[in-house]
């Protein structure tokens, strides 16, 4: 959302692909797509995501829009073909802990415990 208002974007939607399950890869799989009529062929449109490891995912999404524009924060090596523009490249070995990939810890607090 941040990209989206400082490059005045309105029309914002959301591609899901699941491609991950915990940390074991399989095969890449739409769970849900933009609206055919706002995505066309991709022709315009900026596509952002978090990272790209082996392509897989963006491959599939590319194919999808292929005149899209594809950006990631951070590339690894394998699928740094995938994305036209990234951020930081990383190793293929680097594991990447994202903040809502985290799971929840109850933590003791530190007052009030005596």
């Amino acid at each position: 959302m941040i990209i989206s208002r400082e490059l005045d974007i309105r029309a914002v939607d959301t591609i899901s692909v699941k491609s991950y399950h915990h940390q074991d890869q399989g095969s890449a799989e739409v769970i849900q797509a933009p609206s055919a009529d706002l995505m066309g062929d991709g022709e315009g449109v900026l596509i952002i995501d978090d990272l790209v490891d082996s392509g897989k995912t963006l491959e599939l999404v590319r194919e999808m829009y292929p005149k899209a524009h594809f950006a990631t924060v951070y590339a690894k090596p394998k699928g740094r073909p995938m994305v036209d523009t990234f951020i930081t490249e990383v190793s293929q070995d680097t594991w990447i802990f994202f903040p809502w990939d985290m799971a929840l810890q109850y933590v003791e607090p530190y007052r009030g415990t005596d």
